[in-house]
């Protein structure tokens, strides 16, 4: 066998993204396609299809692409894997059909998509630690409960940032992401701002940031996303004790 030039060594070459990682983004390029229709929306000129067809297209096909490479972890099947995948392919046909209509019309057919995609991948990480947990992906312990809750808010495109009278602040719906839990999540790397890319706060207004999951992001949302939820640990001094024959005779003629 021959052994692979010195040099070549020098690199390590990332692992392909994991069906879980794959709808995660995609549910990312849903959500920056969603708000380049938003912001096409806010001008006076009429738009015609040609606008965001090649955007749509491209997301149908990466759409077909994620179902294959679930396809391709030969799963066993299960009622809610085999929906998971029509899920998928109902948002193909979605993305197909709105290349050949207007801004207007074509925005509705993908507002839900993002969450979908989020949703798919919910399903799909617990069918998938079910079927091979010796295999799921280590959690990343770095993350609190509430940074979890961000970062899967986030990727449903659910939070933007923008600032007022020198003040940064976030927009989301419940639950909410707070400033000071986004800083913290960009400091770890895990999330970023694309800035002036969402719609404005009111008519009229500037545009927003979208706040979107870096490639870190989507790996540490993956480890993490659907995980059993973990078993509280008794406070010191709660454990109950138990009663003294006396009292638990007492307890009972009561």
């Amino acid at each position: 066998m021959t052994e692979p030039p010195a040099e070549a060594l020098l690199f390590d070459v990332p692992p392909p993204p994991t069906p879980v990682e794959r709808l995660l983004h995609l549910a990312d390029q849903y959500t920056q396609h969603n708000d380049a229709l938003d912001l096409l929306l806010r001008i006076t000129a009429p738009s015609g299809p040609d606008t965001h067809a090649a955007s749509a297209l491209r997301l149908a096909a990466d759409t077909q692409s994620a179902i294959k490479a679930i396809q391709g972890e030969r799963l066993y099947e299960s009622v809610k894997l085999a929906e998971t995948v029509m899920r998928l392919q109902q948002l193909a046909f979605l993305a197909t059909a709105s290349g050949d209509l207007r801004a207007g019309t074509a925005r509705g057919l993908t507002a839900l998509a993002p969450e979908a995609a989020v949703s798919c991948a919910v399903t799909l990480a617990a069918e998938t630690r079910r079927r091979r947990w010796a295999s799921a992906p280590v959690a990343d312990q770095r993350l609190t409960a509430v940074q979890c809750d961000a970062l899967a808010e986030i990727a449903r495109g659910h939070v933007v940032a923008g600032r007022s009278l020198d003040r940064e602040f976030t927009r989301s719906r419940e639950p909410k992401v707070l400033m000071s839990t986004l800083r913290a999540l960009e400091a770890k790397g895990l999330v970023e701002r694309t800035a002036n890319s969402a719609h404005a706060a009111y008519v009229g207004g500037p545009p927003q940031d979208r706040v979107r999951l870096t490639a870190t992001g989507i790996t540490s949302l993956a480890s993490v996303i659907e995980l059993p939820p973990a078993r509280p640990s008794a406070a010191p001094g709660t454990t109950p004790h138990p009663l003294p024959a006396t009292a638990q005779a007492t307890a009972r003629s009561r």
